[in-house]
């Protein structure tokens, strides 16, 4: 086949979630950028519930646009609902989520991306990655070490034949590489929402030494709203005052009316449907090879695993301001659509429902991401990298995370500067990223709160005093973003000083004040930070026994009071990360043999060739390496320094 040659610096395959990141972040620091899709009308598509954020997923889309990505920005033009979750437990795990207008979320994105400079969008399948075999430095004694023969990204190839020089390539393939969904007995070899699956590029890679496997997951039936009974249902408010996912929006701009979402749920009728059909189901049949995500379960699942539940949760949400199809969230199936459609009748609000798309299992081809530096790039690979759903995780803000963090790096890879790595105290995209690269994910990976250890330091609301600065040093945040996050971060300081030395005595006004808000009187002159510790106080409420108080905006607001009511527990925190950070200072050598250890077991010998961790923080999470093993490793490192 004839080809034609064109030249770039950076190619990225796929314009899902990760691949948008990617290409926007590698076209903004000033590299010549491809991006490639198989259909130009799923960049950041939504096949699954179209919403962005949720329980720890919204700690990931505020850290994303605090380093200066854009799916912050986006669902703040295009949210039809907006609700903080966990409001009534503690700030580590309030966690902000939009229902987002499907189309418009991908129309608007796609608008972003076709105006960026630097950033061409290509309708096509890429099918190869060309590669230069490439030796890195001997270790010190010159023996050649088998981990440091590498490969070397030289461009791709597309189908027609054409061939993209670069220097680095990021894979966001999605879920679209071999991909196959199922519905019952009928099985359709396409990706997602019917798109065009990626045939080529798997064996492509596995020749290049990558490791491949299948995993799956499902989506639910969409319904024809004007079948849908709503006054069976609980009506699902939004917020009355919505908070912005972006620290770049005006909050005033998000006032808007917002879509109602409902509430019903399932029955004993619908899970005997269920339960008579499991055979037909692909899941239970033994016809779906790959393995699915425990915290997203299909129906079948929930009926099989939880029979002692009598109902499950069912919400009925918008797919869009202009399109009648509702998401039947909680009940994603690979059912047969005779059976989908006789569960869902009994489902109440749904009796008559009638389905525009049937839900569906899909499998696809993704890799082991422990073939990944922290980097994101590829070991044995220099200059290839991944990101998203291919890496093993589910979602759009995993997926958008991580191809954020990709092309920061292969940029910088680039640029000849160093690449930047987010550690688990830093942000919820560290614990994402160290997770996927060093602990063994059997099935597809969702980020959850509980899985960060310092999650009351990575909170959502200060994600900017975090991150702004990295955002900055990257070349996504500019000055004037800058500054304004330090004059912030100024005022918070300021006002938690005055506070701490502003007393106020026990007079009559005082003591009438501390009565009237259900609180003990006070014995002695008392500070306005020890009076906002008490629990039916915050900085708002002692307002009036505050007569120096200057105006704030409400994020410094928010910052002083959490600061002061948590400051025992975030202390106790910040220890804790010292002590972490002095595990991962400890490097390990990059030529280190780990056979020539004899002290450590074998299990964990080989666990540590495999995962090669740059420190001794990050082999210590290795499963498999005991603290016995960490040991012995670091004895046989000293000896290795005095040699």
């Amino acid at each position: 086949m004839p080809e034609f040659r064109e030249k770039a610096d950076v190619c990225v395959i796929g314009a899902g979630h990760a691949g948008c990141e990617a290409a926007l972040a590698c076209a903004r620091l000033g590299l010549q950028t491809v991006i490639f899709t198989v259909n130009i009308e799923s960049i950041a598509m939504m096949p699954c519930n179209p919403h962005i954020g949720g329980s720890s997923k919204g700690h990931l889309v505020r850290e994303i646009d605090a380093l200066g990505g854009e799916m912050g920005k986006n669902i703040d033009k295009t949210f039809l609902q907006s609700k903080m979750l966990n409001r009534s437990k503690g700030p580590a795990v309030h966690s902000l989520r939009c229902q987002a207008d499907k189309a418009e979320y991908s129309r608007c994105m796609r608008m972003i991306l076709e105006n960026q400079d630097n950033l061409t969008i290509k309708q096509t399948e890429v099918c190869d990655i060309l590669m230069e075999d490439y030796q890195r430095e001997p270790d010190e004694g010159g023996r050649p070490v088998e981990h440091l023969k590498r490969k070397k990204v030289a461009g791709v190839k597309i189908l027609t034949g054409g061939i993209y020089e670069c220097k680095a390539v990021i894979l966001c393939t999605g879920t679209y590489l071999n991909a196959r969904c199922l519905c019952g007995e009928a099985i359709t070899y396409t990706g997602p929402n019917g798109m065009q699956s990626s045939t080529h590029l798997s064996s492509a890679l596995e020749k290049a030494g990558i490791r491949l496997r299948r995993f799956k997951t499902g989506t639910p039936a969409r319904m024809d709203r004007r079948s849908i009974d709503f006054s069976k249902m609980e009506e699902q408010f939004g917020d009355e005052r919505v908070i912005p996912f972006s620290y770049e929006t005006d909050p005033e701009d998000v006032q808007i009316k917002q879509e109602l979402c409902y509430l019903t749920y399932t029955n004993e009728k619908t899970h005997d449907i269920i339960r008579a059909n499991l055979d037909r189901s692909p899941i239970y049949a033994g016809v779906i090879e790959g393995t699915g995500p425990r915290y997203c379960p299909s129906i079948e699942d929930k009926v099989v695993k939880f029979s002692d539940k009598n109902r499950h949760q069912v919400f009925i949400e918008p797919e869009g301001k202009y399109t009648n199809e509702m998401y039947v969230d909680g009940m994603s199936s690979s059912l047969p659509e005779d059976v989908q459609l006789a569960m869902y009748r009994t489902v109440p609000g749904l009796e008559h429902c009638r389905i525009v798309r049937n839900a569906y299992a899909i499998e696809y081809d993704c890799i082991d991401p422990g073939q990944l530096n922290l980097t994101l790039e590829f070991k044995h690979i220099e200059g290839l990298f991944s990101a998203g759903q291919f890496n093993g995780s589910s979602g759009y803000e995993e997926a958008a995370a991580q191809g954020l963090m990709a092309g920061i790096n292969a940029a910088r890879e680039i640029q000849g500067k160093d690449q930047i790595i987010l550690d688990r105290s830093q942000a919820y995209i560290g614990v994402l990223i160290d997770d996927l690269v060093t602990k063994e994910n059997t099935e597809p990976y969702r980020m959850m709160t509980s899985r960060a250890e310092y999650r009351l330091l990575l909170r959502q609301d200060n994600a900017d005093l975090r991150l702004r600065k990295m955002g900055y040093e990257a070349g996504l945040i500019s000055k004037k973003q800058y500054d304004r996050v330090c004059e912030k971060e100024k005022q918070i300081d300021i006002e938690i000083k005055r506070l701490k030395r502003t007393t106020v005595g026990a007079s009559k006004e005082v003591q009438e004040f501390m009565v009237s808000m259900g609180s003990a009187p006070l014995r002695t002159g008392t500070s306005l930070a020890e009076i906002i510790c008490r629990p039916e106080f915050t900085y708002e409420s002692v307002a009036a026994i505050d007569k120096e108080r200057k105006p704030l905006s409400e994020a410094v607001i928010e910052q002083v009071n959490i600061s002061i009511k948590y400051e025992g527990y975030i202390e106790r925190q910040i220890r804790q990360v010292e002590q972490f950070k002095k595990m991962e200072k400890k490097l390990i050598p990059d030529h280190i043999c780990y056979e020539d250890i004899s002290g450590i077991r074998i299990e964990a010998r080989q666990k540590l060739a495999k995962y090669r961790p740059v420190s001794i923080g990050q082999a210590s999470r290795i499963s498999g390496v005991s603290p016995a093993d960490i040991s012995v490793l670091l004895v046989y490192i000293e000896q290795m320094k005095r040699k």
